[in-house]
């Protein structure tokens, strides 16, 4: 009975109002949509997650402006039939769903590969964007050929299919310097999608997400980025950079290379935090936005 399920009917239900937006004849949007205010912040969350990463986040921020967070098409309760989930594929959809949301410019909040999706929304989409606020963002580590082969290779949908609950709770934790309790929710989820029945094509999704993320890199058009920027990394990051691959680089240095080749932008490095900022220090993390942005 449990393989007749989607994910979409076997994850936690969501904390907001879930509302839906067909975007094209075959891509589904799931998305929050929060607060008033002046200016209105879009949530992308990041590879093998989900619109539940914000959920901290937004019971403040609608305080002050208008919180829309979304699943990425491929994750969560939006269309899991993609073929494809290229950077450019999802700053389309994002655009989409700016368009049949009538909104004017917007600041991109991303995190880790949501953020390199923020970053080619505002480089491909200009005149939409005012300003983005980049956690832990992915694109500004850089890989060669050799190491981008790796990349691949160990996030094929059959490995990522294979994890076990043990591999799932260990995978979580690499995002954290201490891990909450509170994320136990996120961990039960994932656990429970794998008896879905669209499960391998999230996996498939995972997959070429990171193939995604390295065939389109942003670096080098960083410079192009014209809008103020805010970078916010944790100082004990375990997953940026790369600890197989990077080992004499560190997150600090990744930060530092990535703002300097920002024309408008700040970086703040919050201590004790690991790679998911916004969960795991989202008192610090949402001043930063209101403090970045200004207030209501």
């Amino acid at each position: 009975m449990s393989q007749e399920r989607t994910i979409a009917s076997i994850i936690k239900p969501y904390s907001f109002t879930t509302h839906y937006l067909d975007i094209n004849d075959s891509t589904t949007i799931a998305y929050v949509d929060e607060g008033r205010g002046d200016k209105t912040l879009i949530f992308v969350h990041g590879l093998a997650t989900y619109l539940p990463s914000w959920q901290k986040n937004i019971p403040e921020l609608k305080k002050h402006y208008r919180c829309i967070a979304i699943d990425l098409p491929g994750y969560g309760r939006s269309s899991k039939s993609l073929s494809h989930a290229t950077m450019s594929y999802y700053a389309q959809s994002i655009n989409q769903l700016i368009e049949k949301l009538k909104l004017e410019k917007v600041t991109m909040v991303g995190h880790s590969m949501g953020a390199q999706v923020s970053m080619t929304v505002a480089l491909q989409y200009p005149e939409k964007v005012e300003s983005l606020i980049l956690a832990a963002p992915a694109g500004f580590e850089t890989f060669n050929e050799k190491e981008a082969i790796w990349l691949r290779s160990i996030f094929k949908p059959e490995a990522v299919a294979a994890a076990s609950p043990e591999q799932i709770r260990f995978n979580y934790g690499l995002n954290f310097y201490k891990m909450t309790a509170d994320v136990e929710f996120m961990i039960q989820d994932r656990i429970k999608m794998t008896a879905a029945k669209d499960f391998m094509l999230y996996c498939k999704t995972i997959s070429k997400g990171v193939s995604g993320m390295l065939d389109e890199p942003v670096f080098q058009q960083l410079k192009d980025l014209q809008q103020p920027v805010m970078v916010v990394y944790g100082e004990n990051d375990a997953l940026i950079p790369n600890p197989i691959l990077h080992k004499a680089v560190t997150t600090a240095d990744i930060a530092k290379k990535g703002h300097e080749q920002l024309p408008n932008s700040q970086l703040k490095m919050i201590r004790e935090c690991g790679h998911f900022v916004p969960f795991e220090k989202p008192d610090i993390f949402n001043r930063i936005i209101v403090d970045f942005l200004g207030g209501r």
